[in-house]
Formats: C-alpha cells, structure tokens, sequence
C-alpha cells in the first residue's frame, strides 16, 4: 500500500491548492486523503469546485500517515480555532513528518505551535502572523525546513508539491 498523505478539507479552501497537490500526489504514487470534520461531506472551495472528504477527523489515527497538507483559502481561519485539527499538526510535526502549507494554510501551523524559529512563507497577508509567532519569514516560491515545507500562493505550486515529494520521499 503507499504511503497516505492527509490533505485538510474544509468550507472555502483554495480550489487550486487543494486539487493541484492532491492529483500531484496520486500521480507520484502516493495517496492523497481529504480529512475534514466528518467523513463523506461535500464542501466547495472559493471558486465553488467540490471536494468529498474521505475521512473524518474522529476516525484518522495520525500515525497512519506519512504527512499532512494545510490548503489556503478563507477555511483555515475557520479550521485554526478547532483543538482536535491543531492536535494533528502538533502530532505530524513532533513524529518529524511532512507538514505543508500553502497561502493562508500557514495559519493552522501558527495556530498549532509548530512554526516557532523555523524559516516559513506564506501568502503576504499573514507574513506579520508568522513573524509573530517566532517564524524567520522568507518571501520565496517554496521553503523547505526540515519536515516543514511553505509556499506562497497558486502560481509556487510546482514548486511546492517537488518540495512536497522531496520530503516524504526522505
């Protein structure tokens, strides 16, 4: 079986950050999860494309998983304020496995603790976030640090998703 790659769904993701890395993914052999609340939800990104979640957050073991993917959009200022998805984060980054984050994404790693004197971007819109949450802010397509890999926006996706691989694949 590969190696499953946990990918945070939610109410008003960014379409593209969502779907790009989750074909990315499946086409490298891995195997991309969308978690949300509850298992089986139907919910619509920004620009109203739909995504399905496979699991719910209840039923996922996060040590079954080689890494989780924090999509941007307006959803992870919902998702930052729910413990059990701040749990997840915590619990990938003490195991020392992939934590990506893309735009807004990087508000749930804040949220979670986990960015504190690691080098991070993000959407420009929370470089003042990071930097206060004791982040070294770099404004750069993709940034690797250690386990944690960052980008900026939808036109770093390539970038983001080789970055991405390269950490999983060790």
């Amino acid at each position: 079986m590969s190696q499953s790659i946990l990918i945070l769904a939610g109410d008003d993701y960014e379409d593209l950050e969502l779907q790009y890395p989750r074909l990315r993914l499946r086409e490298a052999g891995l195997r991309p999860l969308l978690v949300g609340m509850t298992a089986g939800a139907t919910h619509r990104g920004k620009h109203g494309y739909p995504c399905v979640t496979d699991l719910g957050l209840a039923d996922v073991d996060p040590q079954d998983h080689a890494g989780i993917l924090l999509p941007g959009g307006w959803m992870p200022d919902k998702l930052r304020r729910v413990p059990a998805i701040l749990d997840f984060v915590r619990h990938f980054d003490r195991a020392g496995k992939l934590v990506a984050s893309i735009c807004h994404g990087g508000w749930i790693a804040i949220s979670a603790g986990v960015v504190k004197g690691r080098r991070y971007t993000g959407s420009p819109g929370i470089k003042d976030d990071l930097v206060n949450a004791g982040a070294q802010f770099e404004d750069s397509e993709v940034v690797v640090d250690g386990h944690h890999v960052s980008s900026r926006k939808p036109d770093d996706l390539p970038a983001f998703v080789v970055a991405m691989l390269g950490v999983v694949a060790g």
